[in-house]
């Protein structure tokens, strides 16, 4: 037989293990990941105030998105928070597209651009239809930083500051304008069945829409060649 006080240690202890049980649950449940609440439709406010952030962010040198909503006064841009909450510009990220991918007739076979082709073919005309350039041109390359998997995605050691990322053929004017664009998607098979390098037909199509108006054309030696230099003639 137990003693009265014997008994009551049990007791205790028993209420003891039951507090920590209760306890640990209660972590447990508050460690789970609850619900988001249903986000409302975007209106055409954000959108300019997202793009507005985007462009912006083209001019800071913060290596993470969450770097342009802190408080920290290294980093501390108010612009951002005024102009929208954090979490809501992660949002509209997340979801947005620019090409429906349960339409039908999208190509995605013979194009690698085609989720974002019809936006990139409407800055691309845009920037040439509203300038006049001036008498000397450049065409150069640049990788653009990029993480996620795509094919086309390149790597470049040694060679530019950013060594992975998507290769773009630029064509700009003497004050630095961008008048024509191109993305490297990978080897173009009919320009390799004209017997043309990649850059050879990259260098003629971006100088298509300003031949005959006797501008001049400056490149390095990765891009020339005597074929084009003759084409170009």
């Amino acid at each position: 037989m137990l003693s009265r006080n014997e008994r009551q240690d049990i007791v205790k202890d028993s209420d003891s293990d039951e507090d920590k049980y209760r306890a640990t649950q209660e972590s447990k449940d508050e460690e789970k990941p609850r619900p988001s609440s249903p986000q409302r439709e975007v209106t055409e406010a954000e959108m300019l105030s997202f793009l507005s952030l985007t462009l912006q962010m083209g001019h800071k040198d913060q290596d993470r998105l969450e770097d342009c909503w802190t408080k920290m006064e290294e980093f501390d841009t108010p612009f951002y928070g005024q102009t929208m909450v954090g979490a809501r510009y992660c949002h509209i990220l997340c979801v947005l597209h620019f090409t429906d991918h349960n339409m039908n007739g999208v190509d995605r076979t013979d194009d690698r651009l085609w989720n974002i082709r019809d936006l990139f073919e409407i800055i691309r005309t845009k920037f040439s239809k509203f300038y006049n350039p001036s008498e000397h041109f450049a065409v150069d390359e640049v990788i653009l930083k990029l993480k996620v998997r795509v094919l086309f995605k390149q790597y470049i050691p040694k060679k530019k500051r950013i060594s992975f990322g998507i290769k773009m053929f630029n064509l700009c004017d003497a004050t630095g304008y961008k008048y024509d664009m191109h993305f490297y998607l990978g080897k173009d098979r009919q320009s390799a069945a004209q017997h043309l390098t990649a850059t050879h037909a990259t260098v003629t199509n971006l100088t298509r829409g300003v031949e005959g108006f006797g501008h001049k054309l400056y490149m390095d030696n990765f891009i020339s060649s005597p074929d084009l230099f003759d084409n170009l003639a």
